[in-house]
C-alpha cells in the first residue's frame, strides 16, 4: 500500500490540527507553510475534511481552520480510505475496489495479499489520530531495523 499524495497532505493537515487542538484556528496559508503542501491543493483537501465533518473553517482576518472531531473519533482507516478508497495492495483482495484477475483460481500469492490487506485495514482501523499523536516520532534508526528476509525491497 502506497500513500496517495492527497492522503499524505490531509494527514499532515489533520495532525497538525490535533497537535493545536484548542488553539485559535490556523491560516490555511500557515497550514500549507507548516506542512511543505501547495496552498491551491491544499484548499481542496481542506474542503474535502470539512464536508466530512473533521474540521470546521472560520472566515475573516483571525479566521482559519481547527478540528470539529475529538481526534479519537477519527481513524486513520476512515481518512485513507476517504482520500485513497481502499487499503488493499492489489485489486483482486479490495472490498471496496475489487477487480477481476485471470489468475484468482490459481494465483498462489494472493491469500498472503488478501492477509496483509486484514492486518493493514484492522491496524490502520483500530488506530486513531489521537493514537498515532501519542506514538514517539519514527527514529532513523528504527528504519533500519530490517523485519523482512535480509531487507530486500523495503
Amino acid at each position: 500500500m502506497q500513500l496517495s499524495m492527497r492522503t499524505d497532505y490531509a494527514l499532515r493537515a489533520l495532525f497538525t490540527l490535533v497537535e493545536h487542538r484548542g488553539a485559535p484556528p490556523i491560516p490555511i496559508l500557515e497550514l500549507a507553510r507548516r506542512n511543505d503542501v501547495p496552498k491551491r491543493f491544499l484548499e481542496h483537501i481542506m474542503l474535502d475534511l470539512k464536508e466530512k465533518g473533521w474540521v470546521v473553517s472560520t472566515a475573516g482576518k483571525r479566521g482559519g481552520y481547527q478540528l470539529a472531531k475529538d481526534p479519537s473519533k477519527i481513524t486513520m482507516g476512515e481518512v485513507v480510505r476517504h482520500f485513497d478508497g481502499y487499503l488493499a495492495p492489489i485489486a483482486c483482495v479490495s472490498v471496496t475496489d475489487y477487480k477481476r484477475c485471470s489468475q484468482e483460481p490459481t494465483c498462489r500469492f494472493r491469500r498472503v495479499m488478501l492477509t496483509a490487506r486484514n492486518l493493514v485495514a484492522g491496524l490502520m482501523d483500530r488506530t486513531s489520530l489521537a493514537d498515532v499523536m501519542k506514538s514517539p516520532i519514527v527514529g532513523k534508526g528504527e528504519i533500519n531495523q530490517i523485519q523482512g528476509v535480509d531487507g530486500e525491497g523495503i
